[in-house]
């Protein structure tokens, strides 16, 4: 079994997520091919807020990815479904370019949300709002136990709403 070990992010990574957020095949759906300067600016204001946590990735003593966690109810995507006040919401970027392809990302999300529903006993869901042409992305959620639940409209994406509930994870 994989095991991966997911870790705050703190502004010293900066180096590191805006290299992974310059990949090609990041930049292209994340659209934050940012400055490590940003980066570490924006790391500092996830930290310091409920919003957001961000972590680094582990797997194999190497770090390769980068999950954004969130809390719904503080995010704009609460405006596009109706969210329930616990749901928590994954973005996902694996950006060792090697590592990708390999079913990392469908493993790395089933455990994500595993560990969300069970430390998060009031939380049912958790979701995702890949794009729409993403289609390794959604494919991925869907490998991890997510499903489908129609598109949103996002301004610069139309998205796929993804959902994980409690009930996959005792299944």
């Amino acid at each position: 079994m994989t095991s991966f070990v997911l870790r705050p992010a703190d502004p010293s990574d900066a180096p590191r997520i805006a290299l992974w957020m310059a990949q090609p095949h990041v930049r292209r759906w994340w659209h934050q091919g940012w400055s490590v300067e940003r980066w570490a600016q924006e790391i500092e204001l996830q930290a310091a807020g409920e919003h957001s946590r961000p972590c680094v990735v582990t797997l194999d003593a190497e770090e390769f990815a980068y999950v954004e966690l969130y809390r719904v109810r503080h995010d704009r995507l609460a405006e596009y479904y109706p969210y329930d006040e616990e749901d928590w919401g994954v973005h996902l970027a694996i950006g060792d370019g090697t590592r990708v392809g390999r079913g990392l990302g469908r493993q790395l999300l089933r455990e994500v949300a595993d560990t969300v529903l069970r430390s998060e006993p009031d939380c049912t869901r958790v979701v995702a709002e890949p794009d729409i042409e993403n289609t390794p992305s959604v494919r991925a959620f869907a490998a991890a136990g997510f499903v489908q639940y129609g598109q949103l409209r996002l301004p610069e994406k139309t998205a796929v709403l993804m959902v994980r509930t409690r009930a996959v994870q005792e299944a």
